[in-house]
């Protein structure tokens, strides 16, 4: 039966891969994700979590370390963070085009340089294109929920993709949070053990991941990007699954406040609580304003988005990174909002903001001053990074 705890949250995410039955764990220590595998290497070593764990020495290895036991038909699990997640990349990509069920938690940090250990999504939004399918926790019951959903997704014959929880470093990882986590018997009814279609076996051996000459290529390639669109389906599916079994409902996009509303924000992940507030302050005074928060992040829920923000007039953009395109929009979710709404005919008046950056807080009055700025009916700025200090 479910229990009601008071943890950190980089523990608890660590409590429910337990509770997955991982088989292998590899992972390199980096700031701010390193209380994740420290506390998974804890339960390994003290004989809570019968599994292996492969301290590794540098995350290139781990996620190569990962794509081995994954291979071999072992449910693998891995986290990191920021430039560790920049010298993961190149495997990440071998990853998702080998169809290789691991789930990683991303403790999302600022990338160098200058140097910063704090928040912001330049490593989400750095890896976007990688073929992993992405979500984005918002608290620390989320992710959670969203850790047992990924490997739900990810170990589906109908997907056979790697995933990504995202949760935002030191203010979402490292805070004290209630959080109902769920017995293991009951994840075991949710989550069967995992059987691959396809694995390395000794007796039988195969090449995975050959040389792909020109001949081949593309199609590989286009079969991949199916598989990524197919899967949202089974994401949604395996969703409702987990509501019905948990009683927490999770869905591509989510609202708040929205129905009716003339001025619309746009955000992902922690912030989204802040700009809940901002929200109900500026709906005391009458305002016409609402959320709208992105859950699943690739593959990007575009008809989700475009039935959330339909009605509205304006639409403020939050992205938590500069994307140096030297161009007109800075910000990657922008971009993509822009892109979806200019394919339906659509013509809200939407602005980019840009905040957050190497943690630097982003309050309720940046939030109401985003939707001034938004609503006030003159022409938008292509974007504006928001408290900068003058």
């Amino acid at each position: 039966m479910s229990k009601r705890i008071g943890v950190e949250v980089s523990i608890a995410a660590a409590e429910a891969v337990g509770l997955c039955d991982v088989d292998v764990i590899a992972a390199y220590p980096i700031t701010p994700q390193t209380h994740i595998v420290e506390h998974l290497s804890e339960m390994v070593a003290e004989g809570h979590l019968d599994a292996e764990f492969i301290p590794v020495e540098s995350e290139h290895s781990a996620m190569s370390c990962c794509i081995g036991s994954s291979a071999a038909g072992a449910r693998t699990f891995t986290s990191t963070s920021s430039q560790g997640y920049a010298l993961m990349s190149e495997i990440c990509f071998i990853a998702s085009s080998m169809r290789l069920p691991i789930v990683m938690a991303v403790a999302n940090r600022a990338l160098s340089a200058p140097i910063s250990i704090w928040n912001d999504h330049a490593d989400l939004m750095y890896s976007r294109d990688s073929g992993w399918i992405q979500t984005i926790g918002e608290n620390g019951q989320e992710v959670v929920d969203l850790l047992i959903h990924a490997f739900k997704v990810a170990e589906d014959h109908r997907v056979m993709l790697p995933v990504t929880v995202n949760l935002d470093g030191f203010t979402l990882s490292h805070v004290i949070e209630p959080i109902m986590l769920p017995d293991k018997a009951e994840v075991a009814a949710y989550l069967p053990r995992y059987k691959a279609p396809l694995r390395l076996d000794p007796k039988n051996p195969v090449s995975f991941g050959p040389v792909g000459m020109p001949d081949v290529y593309t199609e590989a390639r286009k079969a991949q990007d199916e598989a990524l669109k197919a899967a949202k389906p089974v994401i949604i599916e395996a969703w409702k699954e987990f509501g019905d079994k948990f009683g927490r409902y999770y869905k591509p996009v989510e609202t708040y406040k929205a129905e009716d509303a003339e001025t619309i924000i746009i955000t992902m992940g922690s912030i989204s609580e802040t700009a809940a507030t901002a929200i109900d302050h500026l709906r005391e005074q009458g305002k016409k304003v609402g959320l709208v928060r992105i859950r699943l992040w690739r593959p990007f829920p575009g008809t989700e988005l475009v039935e959330a923000i339909k009605g509205a007039k304006n639409i403020a953009v939050l992205d938590r990174v500069c994307s140096f395109n030297g161009g007109e929009i800075s910000g990657p979710v922008c971009l993509e909002v822009k892109s979806l709404l200019f394919d339906r005919g659509m013509n809200p008046k939407v602005m980019n903001f840009i905040a957050g950056l190497g943690g630097r807080d982003v309050t309720v009055q940046n939030f109401e001053e985003m939707v001034e700025k938004a609503s006030n009916g003159a022409a938008p700025t292509p974007y504006e990074i928001i408290n900068v200090r003058e």
